[in-house]
Order: structure tokens, then sequence, then C-alpha cells
């Protein structure tokens, strides 16, 4: 074989292995981050009456019956039904979740489908948190501007902390997760001030208690607790061991 053709073989295997390892480095990175960006709206946006239902399924059908219900239209949460207990039913989406970590990767997922009820002490101060978000995501607003924004709002806006307010999350039809099994656990979510997670036993070998990094203090002030219920909100049981 002549140099030349053999020099123009060799620089074409080297090019065809930068390609593929370029190709490979891309695919490995989508992998890490599938959501780097928000998706269009109408993919996070749902069917009135299916957000409403998804909604109520959150909680026990005497607790969600008589409770508010709020959709989420294009310019933030609407009240779609009006109840009268003080309990708050809702469909979060996953820029509820952390802005950074492992469980950050579902920022951005328009598939994360995540229905609570919110008890009235957390509706009065827990769900505001949802609103502000939300205002901001609709904005068009970076991770980075929405961390600032948070900030201010709880200098200038955010209801303290109330005792007891806790929500529940025991819809079947939860979507958390791409992987596994998509709706987790049926599960009660306590919120409290940023708190040592050992006064709780979190986390601890048997304990039933886990803490949830949802918010972990930053840059919100809340940790929140969550405990299995057992059961879904239908009465049936859990029937998944973690």
């Amino acid at each position: 074989m002549k140099p030349r053709v053999l020099r123009t073989i060799t620089l074409g295997s080297f090019a065809l292995v930068v390609f593929l390892g370029a190709a490979w480095q891309v695919q490995a990175q989508d992998a890490k981050t599938p959501y780097p960006s928000m998706a269009p709206l109408d993919q996070y946006l749902m069917e009135r009456n299916a957000e409403i239902a998804m909604a109520r399924s959150a909680a026990p059908e005497s607790i969600s019956r008589d409770a508010d219900v709020l959709v989420l239209g294009r310019h933030g949460y609407e009240t779609a039904v009006k109840g009268k207990n003080g309990f708050v039913c809702v469909v979060e989406r996953g820029w509820m979740g952390p802005f950074d970590g492992e469980f950050a990767v579902n920022f951005w997922n328009p598939k994360l489908r995540g229905p609570l009820c919110f008890n009235p002490p957390a509706a009065r101060s827990i769900l505001p948190m949802t609103y502000k978000r939300t205002e901001m995501v609709l904005a068009g607003q970076s991770k980075a501007q929405i961390i600032e924004g948070i900030k201010a709002f709880i200098k200038q806006k955010l209801p303290p902390l109330e005792p007891g307010a806790m929500s529940y999350m025991m819809s079947k039809e939860q979507y958390l997760t791409d992987n596994g099994q998509h709706n987790w656990i049926a599960h009660l979510m306590i919120y409290t001030p940023p708190i040592d997670s050992a006064v709780w036993g979190a986390d601890l070998p048997h304990s039933p208690v886990m803490l949830n990094p949802q918010f972990h203090g930053e840059p919100e002030p809340i940790d929140v607790f969550m405990i299995p219920a057992g059961r879904w909100s239908d009465g049936t049981a859990d029937p998944v061991k973690h």
C-alpha cells in the first residue's frame, strides 16, 4: 500500500474515532440531562376535567370532595372548583422539585405530575411558593433567576410557615419519575423549618420517615418530611415494598 493511501486511511479512521467519541459524549450528556430546558408550554398543560380529577385523587374523597381545586393555565394556577373545608388540591409540575443535585433531572420534565392536597395551614404558607415558582417559570425565567426571585419573595411576601402544615400525596395517578414505578408510593408530607433530620429519625434503617430533597432549606426555608401512607387515596393498599 502506498504511503499516501495509508496516511489517508489512518486519518480517516482517526476522524471516525473522534466523531464517535464526540457523539458518545453528547449521548452521555443527554442521558444525564434529558430535559435541559423548558419544553413548549402545551406539554405541561392538561385537559381541565382530567386535571381536576387528578388533583382530587391526591387525598381521600372525604377530604378532596370539599377542597378547592386548582388547574394550571397559560398564566398560572386558576381556581377551577371552590371548596369549603380549607384544603387545596393541585397537580404540581416538575419545576417544584430541587434546583440542583441528582433529583433536579426532572425540573423541566413535561411528563411530571404531582397531585397533592394541602391542608389549610399548608395552603396558606406553602402553596404561595407553588404560585411564585410557577409565575416565574411561565414568565420564561431561568433557574438562576427563579432562585433570586424566590429569595426576594421570602424577604418581602412569603407568609410565615404555620404549625401543622402538611399535605396528602396519595394518588395512584402521580407521575414522579421516568424510571421504574412512575407513581412511587402513597405518602404524607409534613413541612417544618430547616431542622436536623435526626430529630425525626429520618432515613435511618427501618424508619418510615424520609427527608424530601424538594426544598431542603434552600432557597425556601422549608424542610419536608415524608411518611408512607400504606394505601392509595381510593382505599386500596399500596402493594409496592420500598
